[in-house]
């Protein structure tokens, strides 16, 4: 039997082969395709609450794309039933415990085509709030990723570093956004790490990845002329976190409350939504930004005619 506690103590990072079945997993690719439609209604990046759509007009697709969304649980009941499933206990309860938080629900994409689709080597710890970058919270966390679709080298699956999560907190990527570009070889051996140790962790359908808060992670572009779907589900143990929505309580599956919790999303009491978000991160935004200061400052003032 597969001794997953050793292997994230080891490694920090293990793979469940055949997490789901075949028709549970082709439920959930149909469920993620509807999702990215509804994605697609939205000219921008859109927020409800703790609800999101990454969505930005990109500039070597030429077409509208979601990049990713947040918490589409509490428009999806079969995402919310998924999210505290049994399976997802039997695999967090022995690193966890009987109670259980999450922090995040996320679903990405990598269009084929698209040019926003590489991610930085990070690690999940820049993520949260508070002490959580202490290393004595090791073990309070558990991150997952479900291959929605084949994860391969050609199309971008998860990278990791094995051993990193035993070095602490490095700050990889943390001097700005992490899909903009991979991090360079040198970044890597500047923190003590070996880039010819990278894994890349190809899976089929169904398979589901763990790695720990301080696992070194990133993942290559998509060169592929297929998509590359991946559900991440981030959970805490209860008692290390004030944050989060619940998973399990003493061991009972536990559905979202009326209304949702501080996850990550600092602002959700002050700015519940809905509202339009346009992208600050990218390439063109920035150029567009520039553009606009530089022709605000060339543009004589009433004053001065």
């Amino acid at each position: 039997m597969q001794d997953l506690i050793a292997e994230l103590d080891t490694d920090g990072y293990t793979i469940v082969r055949g997490f789901l079945s075949p028709h549970e997993a082709a439920e959930i690719s149909e469920e993620t395709h509807r999702l990215y439609q509804e994605g697609l209604k939205h000219r921008a990046t859109y927020r409800h609450k703790n609800l999101l759509f990454e969505v930005l007009d990109d500039p070597e697709a030429r077409r509208r794309v979601v990049l990713q969304a947040h918490w589409t649980a509490w428009i999806s009941p079969l995402m919310e039933r998924m999210r505290r499933s049994e399976q997802y206990f039997a695999v967090l309860e022995p690193f966890l415990g009987p109670d259980i938080k999450q922090i995040s629900h996320q679903v990405h994409w990598k269009p084929p085509g698209a040019k926003y689709t590489s991610y930085r080597f990070h690690q999940d710890a820049r993520f949260r709030e508070g002490n959580i970058k202490d290393f004595g919270y090791l073990r309070s966390t558990v991150t997952t990723g479900l291959a929605i679709d084949r994860q391969t080298a050609e199309n971008g699956a998860l990278r990791v570093m094995p051993g990193s999560h035993r070095a602490g907190y490095l700050g990889l990527s943390d001097d700005g956004p992490i899909m903009v570009g991979r991090t360079q070889d040198e970044e890597l051996r500047l923190a003590g790490l070996d880039p010819s140790n990278i894994v890349t962790c190809e899976m089929e359908p169904g398979d589901l990845l763990l790695w720990t808060l301080f696992t070194v992670h990133g993942s290559a572009p998509n060169v592929s002329d297929y998509d590359r779907r991946f559900m991440i589900n981030s959970y805490v143990r209860a008692a290390d976190s004030e944050r989060g929505e619940w998973a399990f309580r003493g061991g009972v599956s536990t559905p979202l409350g009326p209304e949702p919790q501080i996850c990550k999303y600092e602002q959700l009491r002050e700015r519940p939504g809905p509202f339009y978000i346009d992208s600050d991160w990218t390439e063109e935004a920035k150029s567009a930004r520039q553009a606009a200061a530089f022709n605000a400052l060339a543009m004589p003032s009433e004053a001065s005619k």
